[in-house]
């Protein structure tokens, strides 16, 4: 017999090129239907200034139809371990793969690459730093900067650096020693970077500079585009490497501007590619020069963080001197090794949990689903990644609403750190009525964002119709709100849990599993408490298990590494901490 849907999918075979991209494949979607058409593709992660994720599929060839031929019957087997499984098979080839009080059937597909590299992100330091009410072991100075990891601040005296509001401050207290201030993400190639800063002192004695470190190392080896404000009132560019110390000039300096006086704002931007760098450098208030300043070659460093260096020369003599840092930004960057997951599963989800019975009715959805590109699980939690595009409900209770496309986690608070709270229906900014009468409303701050399982509730229970709690709820029958409920209560089975001592093994793992996390330890009393949900995806190009989920440090879903490994092999924070794995 063969399948249902091999007209869609010949048609979908036509129009294939060498890649299926994440959208086209949202089409079919009831919901989605009505402005998925008018939305742009998303690019592959390859080149500086591409979009920050993308999903595609191979080309559809002859071989791959061939397979959708399912002969008749299906044949159901109950395969051994724990929870139980029955895999259904067409001529001795896996074509399902069913849990016993789950919903979510595994089912071979055209396989699809997951990818994400950076996502583009600015830092206008809005929030107050330090927190002088914590211990001083436990403060930070410049803290988390929107979407682009936590800041690390570095010599000579912790208290040289600080938050006010709108600006990232570094005090030049002593003369002849370096300051840095740089993002905790060490694996950036290719980036277009600026920073605006000013000083709120002309120096005497010798000059002040500020400079913007690319393809940084550590304090003795890195690249910096450095404007040094001298005594005269004129600044100076100067694009320079350091090497263990020794510092060499890439170009000759430039005099960009003379006669400055204190608390102008200048802005440098640098743009590089392979080894190629171009830095230019003006008064903010000024536009933009169309030409680049310096563009030269090195070869020297790879890849590196991005950040910002604070000197005041040997002999500076009106100490101290200020720098306020008003703005960095990063428009465009890759990472070395992008994370990307290739493989062929396809995660669909049953109406209601399979029994263990194989009955006619399963037969006639199984082979309905074989070889559909219709979204899935994976397919949905990817819609939320960097670069997703906006998608609006054409149809349903969210008529009118954002339903999918790039989601942050949350909004800041005073100090920079990001609340929790954001539901699916926050992301949506509608209000929800719940299956047992509860009305929840939106926060006008929480529009656009999912928190770690308000996340997973979007992708299983608005996408995948899987009942939702509106808060805590020990049925099974509906998904909790928050993951240490998830843990326990969500619908389905549990896969494996930790014993205490160490992460579970998961020899069961299967995609679309959600994995859950102990990766807060201070929370816990006087057990301990999950606090962090995901999606596991499958394994990425270097073998090693990857998940989804929403995280602070990133400011929404990621597979990627920055704050901490996607990760549950190594020895990450994730892979450590790793508590329970459940199957919807």
């Amino acid at each position: 017999m063969v399948n249902t849907s091999r007209r869609r999918m010949l048609a979908a075979f036509a129009a294939s090129a060498a890649s299926l991209p994440l959208t086209a494949l949202a089409a079919s979607d009831a919901r989605a239907a009505a402005s998925v058409a008018a939305v742009d593709p998303l690019t592959g992660p390859s080149a500086l200034g591409t979009a920050g994720s993308a999903v595609t599929l191979a080309p559809l060839d002859a071989s791959y139809f061939s397979a959708l031929t399912l002969g008749s019957p299906l044949t159901a087997t109950v395969l051994p371990g724990t929870p139980a499984r029955t895999e259904i098979t067409s001529g001795g080839r896996r074509v399902a793969l069913l849990t016993h009080g789950a919903r979510t059937v595994l089912m071979p597909g055209p396989r699809r690459t997951f990818a994400e590299n950076k996502r583009p992100f600015a830092d206008d330091f809005t929030r107050t730093l330090p927190d002088l009410t914590l211990p001083e072991e436990q403060r930070q100075y410049w803290g988390s900067s929107p979407g682009g990891g936590s800041w690390s601040t570095l010599g000579p005296a912790p208290g040289d650096y600080s938050v006010t509001p709108g600006a990232g401050v570094i005090a030049l207290t002593t003369d002849h020693a370096s300051r840095h201030a740089t993002l905790r993400d060490a694996d950036i190639t290719d980036v277009d970077v600026r920073c605006v800063g000013r000083f709120d002192k002309v120096p005497t004695g010798q000059a002040c500079s500020f400079a913007l470190s690319f393809g940084y190392q550590n304090p003795h080896d890195n690249y910096r585009a450095r404007l040094s404000f001298l005594t005269t009132g004129a600044v100076e560019l100067r694009v320079e490497k350091e090497v263990a110390d020794a510092v060499a000039p890439l170009e000759p300096a430039v005099t960009v501007a003379t006669s400055v006086p204190a608390g102008t704002d200048f802005t440098i931007r640098v743009r590089r590619e392979g080894t190629r760098i171009r830095v230019k450098a003006w008064r903010t208030a000024s536009a933009e020069p169309s030409a680049w300043t310096v563009d030269t070659t090195d070869p020297t460093f790879g890849p590196g963080r991005v950040g910002l260096r604070a000197l005041a020369n040997d002999g500076c003599t009106n100490l101290p001197v200020k720098l306020s840092v008003s703005r960095f930004e990063v428009s465009a960057a890759t990472w070395a090794a992008p994370p990307a997951v290739t493989q062929g599963d396809w995660v669909r989800v049953l109406p209601e949990p399979f029994d263990g019975t194989w009955t006619d009715a399963l037969e006639r959805t199984v082979r309905g689903w074989a070889g559909s590109t219709a979204p899935d699980v994976l397919a949905y939690a990817a819609m939320f990644l960097g670069g997703a595009p906006a998608v609006t409900a054409g149809a349903g209770p969210a008529q009118g609403r954002q339903v999918l496309g790039e989601a942050g986690y949350g909004y800041l608070d005073p100090q920079g750190y990001r609340y929790e709270g954001a539901d699916f229906h926050e992301y949506m900014n509608s209000g929800w009525t719940f299956p047992d009468g509860t009305r929840t409303g939106p926060s006008s701050k929480q529009a656009g964002n999912l928190d770690c399982s308000g996340y997973t509730r979007m992708v299983y229970g608005y996408h995948m119709g899987v009942p939702l709690a509106a808060g805590a709820d020990t049925s099974g029958l509906r998904i909790p709100r928050k993951s240490r409920d998830i843990a326990n209560h969500a619908p389905g089975v549990l896969v494996d849990r930790t014993d205490g001592s160490r992460p579970p093994a998961a020899a069961q793992l299967q995609p679309g599993d959600l994995v859950l996390f102990n990766a807060d330890s201070g929370d816990d009393n006087p057990t301990a408490t999950v606090d962090h949900v995901g999606i596991y995806l499958g394994r990425d190009t270097a073998g090693k298990r990857r998940f989804l989920s929403s995280r602070k440090t990133v400011n929404g879903p990621t597979m990627g590494d920055l704050g901490g490994p996607s990760l549950l092999d190594g020895t990450g924070t994730y892979a450590t901490t790793l508590h329970t794995v459940r199957r919807i």
